[in-house]
């Protein structure tokens, strides 16, 4: 009975050994063929994917590499990328975002979440309808500066609160509220005689108007982009759709980057 028992138990070690032996080779051959798959140039173009080091040394490619992350967004498609224990590993010795995005504060505008970027790609400054003062200012020059981030994107979004408490000029508006109203007070008088929705058109030239604020901002900016060092540019968020639209305006006559002579 001993010597049953015996052989019992060693068959079902082996079995159980077997088990998980095949367990293992299932999941190292379904990882080999998701490698596969992930590094094969028709999933690369399916899913936009642009080269991150060629985004950080290029600006208009930067641009590509946040449109094609913004698609895979709409599209269902997200593939979350550097956003594991290894990269962050990686990030502990610096930073080099291919972009700075200086945004809305509003909750329903995740940045990394609607361009699919992960830990150390995007540099961002957030403030209510993206108002920049001295300490945006600072954050944006010192991305230039030490991270050598060449894109700076303005993002707005529809149906933005504050554009929108611009638009209605309420009075008594209570703290410092009333300064973010003030700063987004002049687009809303150049949008003013446009047809369609008062705040979205307002939303666009706030983000036009910043735009060119930053492209002259001294000493740093104005100088890094004319020499074509960096470009600035501006897009709106869809917050129906999650779609990023950037800013035919903004994109046009953009400076080219001055050969050493």
């Amino acid at each position: 009975m001993k010597k049953n028992l015996f052989l019992l138990l060693t068959f079902l070690l082996v079995q159980t050994l077997t088990f998980a032996q095949n367990r293992k080779t299932k999941k190292e051959k379904s990882k080999e063929v998701a490698t596969v798959i992930t590094d094969s140039a028709q999933w690369r173009k399916e899913h936009h994917i642009i080269n991150r080091d060629s985004a950080y040394a290029n600006p208009r490619i930067g641009i590509q590499k946040l449109i094609g992350g913004n698609l895979r967004f709409i599209e269902g498609k997200s593939i979350r990328p550097r956003q594991d224990a290894e990269t962050i590993k990686k990030l502990d010795k610096g930073q080099q975002p291919f972009a700075t995005i200086v945004a809305c504060s509003d909750s329903r505008v995740p940045n990394e979440m609607i361009f699919d970027q992960g830990f150390g790609d995007l540099f961002i400054i957030r403030t209510a309808g993206q108002v920049s003062a001295a300490a945006s200012y600072g954050s944006i020059e010192f991305a230039a500066l030490k991270l050598k981030t060449k894109l700076i994107v303005v993002l707005g979004h529809t149906e933005c609160g504050a554009v929108a408490a611009a638009v209605a000029r309420p009075e008594d508006v209570p703290g410092h509220i009333v300064t973010l109203i003030n700063e987004i007070k002049p687009a809303v008088a150049k949008s003013s005689h446009l047809p369609g929705d008062p705040v979205n058109n307002a939303v666009r030239q706030n983000v036009i108007d910043q735009v060119n604020e930053l492209r002259d901002l001294e000493p740093i900016l104005h100088k890094k982009y004319t020499n074509g060092e960096i470009l600035i540019v501006g897009a709106v968020y869809d917050i129906h759709t999650g779609k990023v639209e950037f800013l035919q305006e903004t994109l046009l006559n953009l400076p080219q980057p001055k050969t050493a002579k």
